[in-house]
C-alpha cells in the first residue's frame, strides 16, 4: 500500500484546490499535464453536462468537471479505498448534491471518462460504457500504448496524442 498523495484541481470554481488520491497501487491518478490537455480540449462541453468518471480512482476527472460547472458526475469505481476517497474528496469540496457513486451506469451521458488500469485496461467494460454514451457527446480514453483498444464503432476520433505512457484519445458520437 502507498502513501496518501494529493493532487490538485486545475481549474474552475475549485481550481488550485487539493484533493487525495486512495492510499493503494490498484488506482494510478492522470497526471496534471494529461488532465488539462482533456480540459482545455473541452471545457466549453462542462456547464450543465451530464458526466460519467469511469475507473475513477481519486474521482480527479469527475470532480474537474464538477469545477468547470458540470450538473451531475456519476462516479465508477470498485476499489473500495478508492470509494472511500472519493467520498471524502466530493465532502471535502461540498459537491455531495451533484455527484455519486454507482455500481452500474444508469443513464446517458454528455461526457464519459474512461481511465482503466494500464495493466488492465478492460476493452471490453470500455466498449460497455460507449452505449451510455448521448448522441454528440464526447468519450475520453486514456489508455496504454499495447494493447492497443478496439475500434469504437458509432464514435469518431477527434483527438489522439501521447503523453509518456498515457495515450489519450478523444472521440465524439454522431
Amino acid at each position: 500500500m502507498r502513501k496518501n498523495k494529493q493532487i490538485r484541481i486545475i481549474s474552475g470554481e475549485f481550481g488550485g484546490r487539493n484533493i487525495d488520491t486512495p492510499k493503494t497501487d490498484a488506482t494510478q491518478p492522470m497526471g496534471d499535464r494529461e488532465r488539462m490537455a482533456i480540459f482545455n480540449r473541452l471545457r466549453e462541453e462542462f456547464p450543465d453536462a451530464r458526466v460519467l468518471d469511469a475507473f475513477a480512482g481519486s474521482g480527479a476527472l469527475g470532480l474537474e468537471a464538477l469545477s468547470l460547472g458540470a450538473k451531475q458526475v456519476d462516479f465508477l469505481e470498485k476499489n473500495k479505498l478508492a470509494q472511500l476517497t472519493i467520498k471524502s474528496n466530493c465532502k471535502k469540496l461540498g459537491v455531495q448534491e451533484r455527484a455519486r457513486l454507482i455500481k452500474q451506469p444508469e443513464a446517458e451521458y454528455d461526457i464519459i471518462f474512461a481511465d482503466p488500469p494500464y495493466d488492465n485496461p478492460q476493452y471490453g467494460l470500455v466498449e460497455e460504457l460507449v452505449g451510455y454514451l448521448k448522441i454528440g457527446g464526447f468519450f475520453v480514453l486514456s489508455h496504454p500504448s499495447e494493447p492497443k483498444p478496439p475500434e469504437f464503432i458509432p464514435l469518431s476520433l477527434i483527438s489522439d496524442r501521447k503523453y509518456a505512457a498515457a495515450n489519450i484519445k478523444i472521440y465524439q458520437k454522431h
